[in-house]
C-alpha cells in the first residue's frame, strides 16, 4: 500500500518449476504495489484441511503483458473450469508477474 503496509488479497497462482506466477490487470492496486515494491508473500491453503498450508516469500523478477491473456485463461480453467476468463473488463490489459521464491514454509 502507499504507506508501505502489505496488501493481502486472494490470487490465482501457478508454478512453472522455477517461478510462481500470478496475474492481474495493469493499473490495479496490486499492480501498482508490485511495481513500487517487488517483495511478495503468497499463502496457499488446502481446502480440505485449513491447518495445512504453504507460504512462499519472494520477489517479482518479471512483469510482462506478453502471454498474460493466455495465462489468465489458463488460471480460469484451473480454478473455475472455464477456458476463458469470464470477468474481463473491456480495455483491460492483463499482466503476468513471475515470482522467484526466496523462502518457502509449510505446515501440515
Amino acid at each position: 500500500m502507499k504507506d508501505g503496509s502489505p496488501q493481502v488479497t486472494p490470487v490465482w497462482v501457478d508454478y512453472d518449476g522455477t517461478f510462481v506466477r500470478i496475474n492481474s490487470a495493469k493499473g490495479r492496486v496490486k499492480d501498482k504495489n508490485i511495481r513500487r515494491d517487488p517483495r511478495v508473500s503468497i499463502s496457499l491453503q488446502d481446502p480440505a484441511n485449513p491447518y495445512r498450508y504453504l507460504e512462499i516469500r519472494g520477489k517479482v523478477v518479471e512483469i510482462t503483458e506478453n502471454g498474460a491473456d493466455d495465462h489468465i485463461n489458463k488460471l480460469s480453467k484451473k480454478y473455475l473450469g472455464n477456458p476463458v476468463y469470464p470477468f474481463r473488463k473491456p480495455d483491460e490489459v492483463r499482466v503476468t508477474y513471475k515470482i522467484e521464491p526466496e523462502k518457502v514454509s509449510s505446515m501440515g
